[in-house]
């Protein structure tokens, strides 16, 4: 069970450990190429590139240019392994104090915002209170600031910082730095947009434009186009200098169409995992009478555990394998139309169908991705319940989603339709559902209130 419930990534980083731990544990080596006598093909090739030479009046090196071969023309282990090495990634403190290093401020400013790059958030705001921030300086520093010079250096560090936005109190206040900012080269059209943000920014949020028309006697084309100019300005500055490589999704399992049999057909990624195998020597030596008892114990200690893991890989596949088998047998009008087809598939029921627990059926789809002719997927993603459609059947809740989304898609922005409006839109659909039903999902979905989603 802890076996089958790794991810593909997290496998192979489990078979790494258990092959550095365990004596018994090795790999398969693959079977090495009949050496072939090159002389005669390299003395043919030699006279080749002569003939080449004299006839282009190219001179050919000796050597590759690269300097990652030595003379000999072997690799350079050590240049393969400096190259394969990955760079440490900077945390945002790390990049921002290497700035703030440059900023041209009094020292008690420049040492005062070294401690206070500290306290950026992710999204590179200092969120905490003037008390706060005294608090934290006390158990850090022998030497605490006045709040004027924690007042001084947030603005040092607001004007110092890129990109702009950086250091601010509050998302209104980091995007009024970047405005200012922007108005240093063009302030013309930005003088509508600070408008908003500083003095109406409760009415943009709450989506009350006429309320502004009213107030400001903006035309309302004007205040359209001042948020659409708002679209160039950074929610979160911090996550720009976010340095984390974010690892790709590698697909445990991947289902793919046979045109031939007329069907969807379902395989298990594993070529990446490590061929292993149980030492023979060890084994050996395991039955060995001669070979001392303490001995003995530890061999079997690891020869047990040896066993378990290539057995347990080894299920983990056929228990994978049949479970994305049911997936693409049942989830082809998905497949095929999408996701307003995905069809219910509890894992009570393919726990019965398979003849397993439905504990396996939570593991065996935990943390995996499949692959499919319609992009890449969790694959729980395809285990849900659902409802009856009188038009096309049984429904999963994410094919209601999906109906649920094409619907706000289509509505007249204008006008767009009320929770009530959109659960009869999808009644009409025959899809049973309740209002409340509609504001939950779509609070999931990030779809906002009628209000929110209405253009002026």
């Amino acid at each position: 069970m802890e076996i089958l419930q790794l991810s593909l990534p997290a496998l192979l980083e489990k078979i790494e450990q258990e092959l550095e731990s365990n004596i018994a544990l090795e790999l398969v080596e693959p079977e090495t190429e009949p050496i072939h006598d090159s002389e005669t093909e390299g003395d043919a090739d030699f006279e080749r590139l002569a003939e080449f030479e004299a006839t282009s009046g190219i001179e050919l090196p000796d050597r590759p240019p690269s300097s990652s071969y030595k003379s000999s023309g072997e690799r350079d282990g050590k240049m393969d392994a400096m190259s394969s090495i990955r760079a440490k990634d900077k945390s945002l403190t790390e990049v921002l104090v290497n700035q703030w290093s440059f900023a041209e401020v009094e020292l008690e400013v420049l040492k005062c915002g070294k401690v206070l790059l500290s306290f950026l958030d992710a999204d590179g705001f200092l969120t905490m209170s003037d008390e706060e921030m005294i608090k934290q300086f006390a158990l850090i520093e022998e030497e605490v600031p006045t709040l004027e010079l924690l007042e001084e250096t947030i603005i040092q560090l607001q004007k110092w910082l890129d990109p702009p936005g950086l250091a601010a109190r509050s998302v209104q206040e980091s995007l009024l730095i970047q405005i200012d900012d922007l108005m240093l080269k063009d302030n013309s059209h930005w003088k509508t947009v600070r408008l908003l943000i500083a003095d109406y920014y409760e009415e943009v949020l709450e989506n009350r434009l006429p309320r502004i028309e009213s107030k400001t006697k903006i035309s309302m084309d004007d205040i359209n186009a001042a948020i659409e100019k708002m679209h160039l300005l950074v929610l979160s500055p911090g996550r720009l200098l976010n340095t984390e490589t974010v690892l790709p999704v590698i697909p445990d399992a991947f289902i793919d169409f046979d045109e031939v049999k007329d069907c969807f057909i379902a395989g298990v990624r594993d070529g990446n995992l490590p061929p292993l195998r149980l030492s023979a020597q060890y084994d050996e030596m395991a039955k060995d009478k001669g070979v001392d008892e303490v001995a003995k114990k530890f061999l079997q200690r690891n020869i047990n555990s040896a066993r378990w893991i290539i057995e347990a890989i080894g299920q983990r596949r056929t228990t994978l394998l049949r479970v994305v088998e049911l997936v693409a047998h049942r989830q082809r009008d998905f497949l095929e139309q999408g996701d307003a087809f995905l069809r219910p598939l509890p894992m009570t029921e393919v726990a019965d169908m398979l003849g397993i627990h439905v504990a396996t059926v939570s593991r065996a789809v935990s943390d995996k991705w499949v692959q499919t002719p319609r992009g890449l997927f969790p694959l729980r993603r395809f285990f849900s319940g659902g409802t009856q459609s009188e038009k096309d059947g049984q429904m999963s809740w994410e094919a209601v989603k999906a109906r649920l989304q094409e619907i706000v898609n289509a509505e007249e922005k204008k006008n767009p339709f009320s929770d009530e409006m959109l659960a009869a839109k999808l009644r009409e659909q025959g899809i049973e559902i309740a209002r409340r039903t509609v504001v939950k999902y779509r609070q999931q979905m990030g779809i906002p209130a009628a209000r929110l989603r209405r253009e002026y």
